[in-house]
């Protein structure tokens, strides 16, 4: 009786519990988001907690009485609830990007970023000067991010790092695979520098997760977007007019069981340029130099055409299967007059031993058919708990002819030399995933995974030269090959993830065993050989984080990364790639392995955005580089090679500042000290120096659908094993407005500001080694480039399109 009596006092004066959901405004969970509950008569907080990796909060143990509740986090809206004795489940709670005050109505600004404990998320629409573009206009924004001269991609300093689309691990190369996908169908882009055990540890840099656009409600949407290039300003007198045009477009139809996507794009972008450069090279005593200038331009087409379809029958099961078809062509052209080759006897520098001059003729095409589909299926359990599984299978079809012809000059008709080398290395790819979430105690989730990855890869690279146009061309067998590789990759995970009051953790680790064999084949039949590379490693992971209070965290991170090499930097026939270069790979080039820490802050400003700084540290061991030797008195070889070890440690900085109602800035930076400490053929490599890179984005609005956008990229000079890079950077002006109640939206961009009095989109590359060689060369490429992009939307509906990527070809490309 008296137990009975207890337990009615105590069903009188407390709740069991209040639990509820937060998510995004694509129904994504919140993880890590913040839940106070404060005593409705006096404002007194009472308790808070920290949502679960599935944006679940609970809170325990409350007495009878008036409450309101504030689900927060980082460059959203705060939303209040108020909690009456009756209600136990608040069900989902929806926060928007931007910020409100109290219970004012007021039209927030979306903030350009929102920092999470193991990532920082970008809105891509904020970057107005990507509109018509493709990815890579909207990742050049962010601060961990530049790209330099040669449309080279790195984060934080480095190139290696992974791509995901819609957090699904795709492989290939950065530059190709963003280059591929419409600005337009991008949402936000996530920046994962410290990725947990969950992840594929591949990418010494992290991993930048793209995610295409989605809705909230069911019905159809349909997008369409033209891109038009205005005439060149400037033409360096390139052999070509260069185009620009596109056209994608996005349809996708939704209800409760089905979600229907379709999508299809062509871009058009060419760009002209051209190069000046000066080679010298040492041998027995012997200086040669062969100074040059000309057209160095790009022809670019992309063809693609995507499909998808969801099928969700009940809320446990969600079938999604997808294709993916495209066609690419780049071609590089570079016609170069060496004007002034000559020689001398550094004994007796005044006297030239010979002057010569002559015209090469030098166009590189890199082509990639590709097909690919994938099937995906998940199940979530009444306790909570949920299991995926994905299938992706690739084909890739990978080739393209260079040709280099070395003519007289100003007689071209004269051949000295006829060379062209083709090559079909078609790709199979295959990855399964496995992965089961679930929460065994109170503290977190535990989630574990299995994942295995085959790669096969065969290329057949043939290599032919000629001395006169009216003979036939000549096989030459020490340059044409046949190189196979085959990899397979077999991956275990496990991850613990919790909050406890104000801390929030997350530990893990990743088993791989990985088993490489390349075989070489020579065409002369002399060559045959096999390489074997295999290891077991273990890859672990951390993370922690502090709330100090509502608007401030601190953070720290721990992560095991490995970057794995390409084929073709593994084949060691050499390359042609113009008159005074060769490239060539190294058959027993070893993965780079990679051990990254960081340690940051965020804290909430004015205006609800925010400002974040993140300390990091990165060693790589392996490191490989591209690095030169002298083939000929006239030909560099450039070679992939491990060339010992790396580190970088910098600071990266990010800041949203609204000094007015209609003009707001976001400024990013990154500048970290990087030093190389090895050896190349028997000379010690030692390379250290301080870089930075700076991102700014100012707008300014006019009136509601009008504004004006400011962008300024920078790269500072770099280092590399042999030599540096110059700086780097590029302004850009975009003025946008929209009509027929936003249906209709033209972006006008003004690329590369130039005017003929700054040295924008320019990149001179230098390397040298004391006794034996020198090398520079400024790459100057087009600016003052002027497009408009109309967007034209023609059904009412949200987009919830969402499209698989290449997995492996990509990489290879």
């Amino acid at each position: 009786m008296l137990l009975l009596l207890l337990t009615l006092l105590t069903c009188t004066v407390s709740f069991s519990q209040i639990t509820g959901k937060i998510v995004d405004e694509t129904e994504a969970p919140l993880e890590y988001a913040t839940v106070a509950l404060y005593n409705q008569n006096n404002q007194e907080l009472i308790t808070g907690v920290i949502t679960d990796l599935n944006g679940v909060f609970k809170i325990e143990n409350i007495k009878k009485g008036s409450y309101y509740l504030e689900a927060s986090f980082i460059g959203y809206q705060v939303k209040t609830i108020e909690i009456s004795n009756a209600i136990k489940n608040l069900g989902t709670i929806k926060l928007s990007l931007g910020n409100n005050l109290n219970e004012v109505v007021v039209e927030a600004e979306r903030a350009v970023v929102v920092n999470k404990i193991d990532r920082q998320v970008f809105d891509a629409q904020k970057f107005k000067n990507a509109q018509g573009g493709s990815g890579i206009d909207i990742i050049k924004n962010l601060p961990s991010v530049s790209i330099d001269g040669q449309g080279d991609i790195s984060v934080r300093g480095s190139s290696g790092f992974v791509v995901l689309l819609n957090g699904k691990p795709v492989q290939g190369n950065a530059s190709s695979l963003i280059a591929q996908l419409p600005a337009n169908a991008i949402e936000r882009v996530e920046v994962i520098t410290a990725p947990s055990a969950k992840y594929d540890p591949e990418g010494k840099a992290g991993i930048l997760n793209i995610i295409t656009k989605k809705g909230a409600t069911n019905g159809a949407y349909g997008q369409i977007n033209l891109k038009g290039g205005f005439p060149s300003i400037e033409t360096y007198d390139n052999d070509k007019y260069h185009q620009r045009y596109g056209l994608d477009a996005t349809y996708n139809i939704q209800n409760e069981k089905w979600n229907i996507s379709l999508g299809a794009s062509y871009q058009r972008n060419d760009l002209g340029g051209r190069r000046e450069g000066d080679v010298f090279t040492i041998i027995d005593n012997i200086k040669t130099q062969f100074p040059s200038t000309g057209e160095r331009s790009f022809d670019e087409e992309n063809y693609s055409g995507r499909f998808t379809v969801d099928f969700t029958p009940d809320s446990t099961n969600v079938f999604s299967l997808g294709f993916f078809a495209g066609k690419r062509n780049k071609a590089r052209l570079a016609d170069i007059v060496y004007f002034d080759n000559h020689a001398i006897d550094l004994d007796d520098e005044t006297n030239r031993l010979y002057t010569f001059q002559y015209f090469n003729h030098n166009l590189r095409e890199r082509n990639s058919d590709f097909a690919l589909g994938s099937f995906d299926y998940t199940h979530k359990f009444k306790n909570s708990a949920q299991l995926s599984t994905s299938f992706l299978y690739e084909y890739t079809l990978l080739g393209g002819p260079t040709v280099n012809q070395n003519l007289g000059f100003p007689d071209n008709s004269i051949l000295y030399q006829d060379e062209y080398n083709t090559n079909d290395n078609p790709l199979n790819g295959i990855r399964f995933q496995l992965d089961y979430s679930f929460k065994p105690f109170k503290l977190g989730i535990l989630e574990t995974g299995y994942q295995y990855r085959n790669l096969d890869h065969t290329g057949d690279f043939v290599y032919e030269r000629r001395t006169d146009f009216n003979d036939d061309f000549a096989l030459v067998p020490e340059f044409s090959s046949e190189v196979n590789l085959q990899r397979s990759i077999h991956s275990v995970y496990s991850q613990f993830t919790g909050q406890q009051n104000k801390w929030s953790y997350s530990a893990g680790a990743r088993v791989e065993v990985m088993d490489r064999t390349l075989e070489l084949k020579d065409k002369a039949g002399t060559i045959d050989e096999t390489y074997n590379y295999d290891f077991t490693k273990l890859y672990p992971s951390a993370s922690l984080q502090y709330e100090i209070n509502d608007k401030t965290n601190i953070k720290a991170a721990y992560s095991k990364r490995v970057e794995r090499t390409t084929t073709f930097k593994m084949n060691p026939f050499p390359e042609r790639e113009h008159s005074e270069t060769l490239e060539q790979g190294d058959p027993e080039l070893k993965p780079e392995f990679i051990d990254l820490v960081e340690l940051g802050i965020t804290k909430k400003i004015i205006g609800g955005h925010s400002i974040f700084a993140t300390g990091y540290y990165r060693s790589v061991k392996n490191l490989v580089n591209r690095v030169n030797t002298v083939y000929n008195d006239t030909i560099l070889n450039r070679i992939y090679s491990n060339v010992g070890n790396a580190k970088a440690v910098g600071l990266e900085i990010g800041t949203e500042l609204k000094p007015t109602k209609n003009f707001n800035a976001f400024i990013g930076a990154n500048v970290y000290n990087y030093n190389i400490d090895g050896e190349f053929d028997a000379m010690p490599v030692d390379s250290d120096a301080t870089m930075y890179s700076v991102n700014l984005n100012t707008t300014y609005k006019f009136w509601e659908n009008a504004s004006l956008q400011f962008t300024f990229n920078y790269l500072s000079e770099r280092i590399t094993a042999q030599g540096e890079d110059s700086r780097y950077y590029s302004p850009n002006l975009t003025f946008q407005k929209s009509f027929l109640n936003d249906r209709l939206t033209a972006t006008l961009q003004w690329q590369n500001i130039d005017m003929g009095l700054l040295d924008t989109n320019e990149q001179r590359i230098t390397t040298y080694r004391t006794g034996e060689f020198y090398t520079t060369t400024n790459y100057i490429y087009e600016v003052d480039m002027v497009l408009l992009n109309l967007s034209y939307t023609f059904k009412n509906g949200k987009n919830k399109s969402k499209f698989i990527d290449s997995e492996f070809g990509k990489r290879e490309f």
